[in-house]
C-alpha cells in the first residue's frame, strides 16, 4: 500500500499540502486538469521555488478571483456534486468541506446552513481541497498519515475580529489529534489544512515504508524555524490480511478499590480524551481480592494526557503502559442518500473494494423512531443499501 506521511513541524495550510505535494513530483497539470473538472474560473496555479530558514521548498500560490465567492456549504458542494470528478474525490471533497462548515458552526452557535463563509469559504479552499485529493490520487496514495500539530500561539485578524491562535475553527478540527506548543507564536495550523489533514490521516508516528518521494510545502511568512511541510511517500508494510499496520500504546492500571460507578464517566473522558478503545478486565489480585484491569487504547502521543487523567479519575498510584502493532484497514466516513434519506457510513477498505459498510447507529435509532419501526429491521436495510451504493461490485 502506497502511504503519505505529512510532517508538521511548522503547521500546516492548504497552500502548503499542494505546494508539497508538487514538490514531490505531482505534476501541476494534474492538479489543474482535476480542477478543471469543477468548471469554476477565476483561479490560477503558480509554484515557485524558494527557500524558507536555509532550506528550499515549493510555494505554490492559489490566485484567485475576489468576485467569485461561495457563501455557504452548499454554495460550496454545488460545483463539486456537478462535477465529473471520479466518485471518490467527490465523496472525500464533501466530507472536507462538510467538516469545516461543520466547526464553524460549533464555533459560532448557529446551524451548518447559517454558516457564512468568510476567509475559510472562497474559491481558493475549494482549490485547496480538491487539489490536495488529485494530487494524493495522481501521486498513487492510498493511505495518508499525519505526525503531531503545532498549536501556535498569540492571535490573528479574521472576519470575525482579533481571534486567538489556534483560529477557534481549527482547534475544534483538531479534536482527537496530537497537539503541541513549539514556541512559535503566529498561526501555524489553519482551518483549511486542519480539515484536509485530520479528515484523511490517521494520527501517529511514520509507518514502516520504503521511502521513495520527499516534498517541501512551503509556508508565506518567515518564522523562527523554516515554515515547511514535508511530506514522505513510498511503500508502506503491510499487515496480516493486506492492511495498512500502525503503532498504538496500552495505558492500562489495575483498581480494586473504586466504587463501579466512577467507571462510566471515566471511560467517557478518556475517549474525550483521545483514546482510541477503553475496556475494563475483571481480575483476582494478591490475597484473592478481585480488581479491574483498565486498558486504554491511543496513539503513542497520548500517553502522557491518559495516563494524568487516571491518576485525576481514579484511585490508583501506577499506571503502566507500551507499544503495540495494529493491522488496521482504511477507514472514511461517508454520507449517502439512501431511501431513508440521508445516513452516514463508516467505510473501511480492502484493496480499494468495501469490505465493511456500517450506518451509523444514531441515526438509524433515529431513523426508526421517526417510522415506528423496529431498530434491528432498519439496521439491516439501510446496511443492505449502503453497500449496493457505495461497493457496486458486492
Amino acid at each position: 500500500m502506497r502511504a503519505a506521511y505529512f510532517d508538521c513541524p511548522a503547521g500546516a495550510s492548504g497552500d502548503m499540502i499542494l505546494g508539497a505535494l508538487v514538490d514531490a513530483g505531482c505534476p501541476i497539470g494534474a492538479l489543474e486538469a482535476t480542477l478543471g473538472a469543477l468548471s469554476v474560473t477565476g483561479w490560477r496555479l503558480d509554484a515557485r521555488p524558494v527557500e524558507r530558514a536555509g532550506l528550499r521548498g515549493t510555494h505554490l500560490a492559489v490566485e484567485t478571483d475576489p468576485a467569485v465567492r461561495f457563501h455557504d456549504l452548499a454554495d460550496l458542494l454545488t460545483p463539486i456534486k456537478r462535477s465529473a470528478l471520479p466518485g471518490t474525490v467527490k465523496t472525500r471533497a464533501t466530507r472536507i468541506l462538510t467538516r469545516l462548515a461543520e466547526a464553524e458552526a460549533r464555533v459560532h452557535g448557529v446551524s451548518v446552513e447559517a454558516v457564512h463563509f468568510h476567509e475559510v469559504g472562497a474559491l481558493d479552499t475549494l482549490v485547496d481541497v480538491v487539489g490536495a485529493l488529485a494530487g494524493l490520487d495522481a501521486l498513487g496514495v492510498e493511505a495518508v498519515h499525519v505526525s503531531a500539530f503545532p498549536l501556535g500561539g498569540g492571535t490573528v485578524e479574521s472576519a470575525h475580529g482579533r481571534l486567538p491562535v489556534p483560529a477557534p475553527a481549527t482547534a475544534e478540527l483538531l479534536r482527537g489529534f496530537p497537539v503541541y506548543d513549539n514556541g512559535v507564536r503566529a498561526e501555524l495550523v489553519t482551518p483549511t489544512g486542519a480539515a484536509i489533514l485530520t479528515t484523511l490521516a490517521t494520527p501517529g508516528r511514520l509507518p514502516t515504508m520504503t521511502l521513495e518521494a520527499l516534498g517541501w510545502g512551503a509556508g508565506t511568512r518567515e518564522l523562527p524555524i523554516p515554515n515547511l511541510l514535508r511530506v514522505m511517500i513510498g511503500e508502506a508494510t503491510e499487515g496480516p490480511g493486506g492492511a495498512e499496520t500502525e503503532t498504538l500504546s496500552a495505558v492500562e492500571t489495575t483498581i480494586d478499590d473504586m466504587s463501579p460507578q466512577l467507571y462510566e464517566p471515566l471511560i467517557e473522558r478518556l475517549l474525550e480524551a483521545g483514546a482510541l478503545d477503553v475496556y475494563l478486565t475483571p481480575v483476582i489480585m494478591k490475597r484473592s481480592r478481585p480488581g479491574i484491569v483498565l486498558t486504554a487504547f491511543g496513539s503513542p502521543g497520548r500517553v502522557a494526557e491518559l495516563a494524568a487523567l487516571l491518576f485525576r479519575e481514579t484511585t490508583t498510584i501506577g499506571v503502566r503502559w507500551h507499544e503495540w502493532q495494529r493491522a488496521r484497514l482504511p477507514r472514511e466516513l461517508v454520507r449517502v442518500e439512501t431511501a431513508f434519506g440521508p445516513v452516514t457510513f463508516k467505510v473501511s477498505r480492502l484493496g480499494g473494494r468495501a469490505v465493511t459498510v456500517t450506518p451509523e447507529f444514531e441515526e438509524v435509532r433515529r431513523i426508526a423512531r421517526e417510522q415506528g419501526r423496529p431498530v434491528r429491521e432498519v439496521l439491516e436495510l439501510v446496511r443492505a443499501e449502503g453497500r449496493r451504493l457505495l461497493d457496486p461490485s458486492d
